[in-house]
């Protein structure tokens, strides 16, 4: 029934718009009551013509005269000192694991302070006369410890305020004079500063070796890469070889690819079995990192030095032991073993080799479900142009899905997006897991450019920074009257292939593939990317002379 009472009590002294106790209550000519700053920030997002109250709705014309409910705020604060005389969990008391007040009697409070001249622990009530007192203001006061009983002299109970270098040891203002008479004693001020510039060093070691590690583990993330492409690629060239013998080697090529995945399992266990090591290996130098650097902010002198005197040498090796070798050796040996077996099998077994040649196709294991136009339009996607990005002289129609090359400036209105000088123009949807899609392309005197782009492509300028197929945040493919050409990071490959007036653009961002096709009533295969997209993709198109215009299709 008593705690009942008491949850009752402060239910009724309660704000009603934070749910705790009142802090300044103040009451509403409505007879509610509320926190001053509560009711005074709700008030501040309300219609600065009319006010309310929140709990009964009355409407105020003007603004209340906020005052202080004494009665109420008397209570509250009654409320609180029952409420932390009855809490036994109350957070100001030193549980086991806090340093206490050595002058509390009863249930003690934590520390708040240490005094290293008192050798005592301070509460902020006991603490008090340390700012008042003129004689205690000159203690040295550091955070709460446990351990001030350390820098106390077991033999002269005075505290150790000196150092001994030559027994590398802390010691007492009495010692210095007797025992350590003519050893060489400093301060423990001038000891922590020589420690302090080991400790530094000792932390850039560290961190030298940090760094160093991470590099090494970021090689053989790549060695590992490089691995498993050599691999695979060792595996597609001899399907490749043995296909082109038409099943009389298929189990040749199934053994020489078993072989190559062992090596392969191999070669990867034994760098991820260095890359643990070394992560394990940076894991210690950051906890050794960690602990040096929490010593270093340590603000008593002899604390920090007996802490630094305890902690061991660095043990891990500061040198990387990787041998950076070309990984791909072992698989190009195997893959010219192979070439060497073809080209003697087409000589033994095969009677018209030309014949043969002219009727094998090219395999093509990536993209064998997509040879044909109904494998790609499974992947359609239906597009639209940016208008935000489009350059001044280009106009979009159709639904934003035609773009064209005009005389006269749009006036489109500014935008961050928007290509500056390039006559270009990006999709608005983002190119995401596998896409395909087809422009129909009319160059009219120059030519049109089809592209994919990353978002954070350069927008100002006429530079190759901004220029699609000009740098590695594009990939074009232009189409002039006449030929294919393909660009990517200011590198031109001529592209051969059937003329057509459609071009389709098929993308897997996953697998890293990009592909350009000849669309009429046959599909030709124009140019292939294979590389690693490290943004999302859009959809982009360059027209370089008047007149010309470009229009995603719909599929």
């Amino acid at each position: 029934m008593e705690q009942q009472g008491t949850e009752l009590q402060t239910e009724k002294v309660s704000c009603p718009i934070c749910l705790d106790l009142l802090k300044e209550p103040v009451t509403t000519s409505c007879g509610h009551s509320y926190c001053r700053t509560c009711i005074s920030n709700h008030w501040d997002k309300e219609d600065k013509r009319i006010y309310s109250c929140p709990q009964c709705r009355k409407k105020f014309i003007r603004r209340p005269d906020l005052k202080k409910n004494t009665m109420l705020a008397e209570l509250v604060e009654e409320l609180k000192k029952n409420r932390l005389q009855d809490d036994p969990d109350d957070q100001r008391f030193a549980a086991a694991e806090d340093v206490a007040c050595d002058f509390c009697t009863g249930r003690k409070l934590k520390a708040f302070k240490s005094c290293l001249n008192c050798v005592a622990s301070y509460c902020e009530k006991h603490l008090q006369p340390h700012h008042e007192s003129a004689a205690l203001k000159r203690h040295k006061l550091v955070e709460p410890s446990k351990k001030l009983q350390e820098i106390i002299c077991s033999r002269h109970d005075e505290v150790m305020k000196m150092f001994c270098r030559t027994d590398q040891q802390c010691i007492c203002i009495f010692c210095s004079m007797e025992e350590h008479k003519d050893h060489n004693v400093v301060t423990a001020a001038v000891e922590r500063t020589v420690k302090q510039r080991e400790l530094q060093e000792s932390l850039a070691d560290i961190h030298k070796n940090i760094q160093d590690r991470e590099k090494d583990v970021e090689l053989l993330k790549e060695k590992e890469k490089t691995i498993n492409l050599s691999a695979d690629q060792t595996v597609e060239h001899s399907e490749q070889m043995f296909t082109e013998l038409i099943r009389l080697l298929h189990q040749r090529s199934s053994e020489l690819e078993k072989e190559v995945r062992s090596k392969q399992q191999t070669e990867v266990s034994a760098v991820r079995a260095r890359q643990e090591k070394l992560e394990q290996e940076i894991s210690e130098l950051k906890k050794r990192d960690a602990e040096l650097q929490q010593l270093s902010h340590t603000e008593d002198h002899i604390q920090f030095v007996l802490s630094y005197s305890s902690l061991s040498a660095l043990s891990v090796s500061t040198h990387s032991s990787i041998i950076h070798r070309g990984p791909g050796s072992c698989f190009q040996e195997v893959r010219a073993a192979v070439s060497e077996l073809r080209e003697h099998l087409h000589k033994v077994l095969m009677e018209d080799w030309n014949k043969v040649c002219h009727t094998l196709k090219r395999v093509d294991d990536l993209l064998s479900e997509l040879r044909n136009i109904a494998g790609l339009l499974k992947c359609s996607l239906g597009i639209t142009l940016d208008p935000n990005t489009a350059n001044r002289y280009l106009r979009l129609s159709e639904g934003n899905r035609k773009v064209t090359r005009m005389l006269e400036n749009q006036r489109h209105p500014k935008h961050p997006d928007r290509f500056i000088d390039c006559h270009q123009v990006l999709s608005r949807e983002s190119l995401t897991g596998r896409c395909y899609w087809e422009v129909e392309v009319e160059v009219g005197w120059g030519g049109v450019c089809v592209s994919v782009a990353y978002k954070s492509i350069s927008r100002a300028g006429r530079g190759k920074k901004c220029q699609f197929g000009y740098n590695d945040k594009s990939w074009m493919l232009f189409c002039s009257p006449n030929s294919y050409t393909f660009y990517h990071n200011n590198i031109e490959s001529p592209v051969s292939g059937p003329r057509s007036s459609r071009i389709g653009v098929y993308v897997d961002h996953t697998a890293g593939i990009l592909s350009f096709y000849s669309v009429s009533e046959t599909m030709t295969l124009l140019h292939r990317v294979n590389t690693t997209f490290t943004e999302p993709l859009y959809g982009g198109v360059s027209v370089s002379y008047y007149g010309g215009n470009a229009e995603l299709c719909k599929l």
